[in-house]
C-alpha cells in the first residue's frame, strides 16, 4: 500500500472555490480512476486544502493519476471553474509508504 498526500495552496481569495470544486468535481471522479480517497482536510490557519489517497503500489498510483488527468469531464469542469484564472497557485505532492501495518489507522 502507498499513500499520496496532496496540499493545494489556493490563489488569493479562492479558498472557497477550491473546496467547492474539490467536493463537486474532483472527489466524485476518483473512484472511477482507481483513486481511493482516505481523507480531506483544511488547514485551520491557511485554509489550504489537503487530502490523502491510497493505492496498491506506486505503479497503480501513477496509472490512476494519469487516468484522472486525461478525464475529459474533469478537464471541462476545471476550465469552467477558472474563468478568472487558476484556483491553485501551488501544489505539493508527497508519496508516503507505511513503515508498519500495526501503525495504520482503519
Amino acid at each position: 500500500m502507498i499513500y499520496d498526500l496532496r496540499v493545494y495552496e489556493h490563489a488569493e481569495g479562492k479558498a472557497d472555490a477550491v473546496r467547492e470544486r474539490f467536493l463537486a468535481e474532483v472527489a466524485p471522479r476518483f473512484a472511477g480512476h482507481g483513486i481511493d480517497l482516505v481523507g480531506v482536510f483544511v488547514d485551520t490557519e491557511t485554509g489550504m486544502l489537503t487530502y490523502l489517497t491510497r493505492h496498491a503500489d506506486d505503479a497503480a498510483r501513477k496509472r490512476a493519476w494519469a487516468s484522472f488527468s486525461a478525464d475529459e469531464g474533469w478537464k471541462a469542469a476545471k476550465a469552467a471553474s477558472e474563468p478568472d484564472g487558476p484556483l491553485i497557485s501551488k501544489q505539493r505532492i508527497t508519496v508516503l509508504e507505511p513503515i508498519g501495518r500495526g501503525l495504520l489507522l482503519g
